[in-house]
């Protein structure tokens, strides 16, 4: 039990990365990115490459940061003459497209079988001292991106971000180039992402293309949705919520008997209602956004 409980709470500081990196597109600027998981995909794949390589893996993890930085630079830049819905849709594409690379490159990425056996980073500790010094790198890291993402929007660039945000034509107007402050904000946050990518690989000491489902960015932004936008304490509590949902649906499997298909049914459920529940009476989330007053 104590087990679990550790893996539950490696495992959902981890995601609460993915939602924190998210949160500087989303919640800040504004920018609907559908494909946000290609980043998380590319930092995992990095270190599981630089692994089969029998590369140092600080080198993989300069490779995911680098590879991240450079796909965020160029999904900013396709939709300079798009609006924002069809950007979304550019973004949900091109995480498509990572996929399937991912997918049939085999002699580079496994294929369909990914790449197995990632060494853990501490692994040349006992094995409880790695997974407690591991928990421990996670949780500094995500306090270290809160703390950094919280006074990045405070200051200038989150003011200038939100502006974009809230009357793009007046922040042209002030001088403001909004293809750069997207650019700034989306390679941000798709390095972010990618540093969680990393983590996430060496944890379940396995990479494949299943990391980068769909899905798994539409949970994302569940967290953040819930939480509250442009909120860093509030897209943090929403991955909690998230997260614990996914982890108490198996206990209550056991306890009412139901087999694993309708349990996974319960808990995008019970997730979907959550979400539902706050776009009705919640539309900012359970911690909103506050702006300072002028």
């Amino acid at each position: 039990m104590f087990d679990f409980l550790l893996h539950a709470v490696t495992v959902t500081a981890i995601y609460a990365l993915i939602a924190v990196s998210l949160n500087i597109q989303a919640g800040y600027a504004g920018l609907l990115n559908l494909g946000h998981i290609a980043f998380v995909g590319v930092g995992a794949y990095a270190v599981g490459i630089a692994h089969q390589m029998q590369w140092n893996p600080a080198v993989g993890w300069m490779l995911g940061l680098g590879v991240a930085a450079i796909l965020g630079f160029f999904v900013s830049r396709l939709g300079r003459n798009l609006g924002a819905d069809y950007w979304g849709i550019a973004t949900l594409a091109v995480a498509e497209i990572v996929r399937t690379i991912a997918l049939n490159e085999d002699w580079l990425t496994g294929g369909a079988q990914g790449i197995s056996g990632i060494s853990p980073m501490w692994s040349s500790m006992s094995s409880s001292a790695s997974r407690w010094s591991f928990l421990a790198t996670v949780v500094v890291t995500l306090l270290a991106a809160a703390a950094l993402t919280s006074r990045l929007g405070a200051g200038r660039f989150g003011r200038s971000l939100r502006l974009m945000r809230e009357e793009p034509a007046l922040a042209t107007s002030m001088g403001y180039d909004l293809v750069g402050l997207k650019s700034r904000a989306t390679v941000a946050s798709a390095m972010m992402a990618a540093v969680a990518g990393a983590f996430l690989g060496h944890y379940v000491s396995y990479v494949g293309p299943d990391f980068m489902l769909a899905s798994e960015t539409f949970m994302i932004w569940t967290m953040v949705m819930i939480g509250g936008l442009g909120n860093v304490a509030g897209v943090v509590v929403g991955a909690l919520l998230v997260q614990g949902i996914y982890i108490s649906v198996p206990f209550a499997r056991d306890f009412l008997g139901i087999g694993s298909d309708v349990a996974g049914a319960v808990r995008l459920g019970v997730i979907g209602c959550l979400l539902l529940a706050c776009l009705l009476w919640r539309k900012d989330g359970l911690l909103p956004e506050t702006l300072r007053k002028l």
